[in-house]
């Protein structure tokens, strides 16, 4: 969706009905995400590792806590 050099998922912060946050096909990491953002901001996700939790795996296979504003400067 982005250019490389902006990282790997330009997108919206969302919320599902379970409570995890996520963007697109990505899950975020909880507490970076409640802690620096809201639901709506776009954001530029930077990495991605597997998600190592068993409850959301399979409806997030991927999980990212390396991510920030997309209308910030880098």
């Amino acid at each position: 969706m982005s250019k490389q050099k902006k990282g790997i998922y330009t997108g919206l912060i969302e919320k599902d009905e379970n409570g995890n946050y996520f963007c697109g096909e990505y899950l975020l990491d909880y507490q970076y995400t409640v802690a620096n953002f809201k639901v709506g901001d776009e954001i530029n996700i930077k990495s991605v590792i597997a998600n190592p939790s068993d409850k959301s795996y399979n409806q997030y296979p991927k999980k990212s806590n390396h991510f920030f504003l997309a209308n910030k400067k880098e």
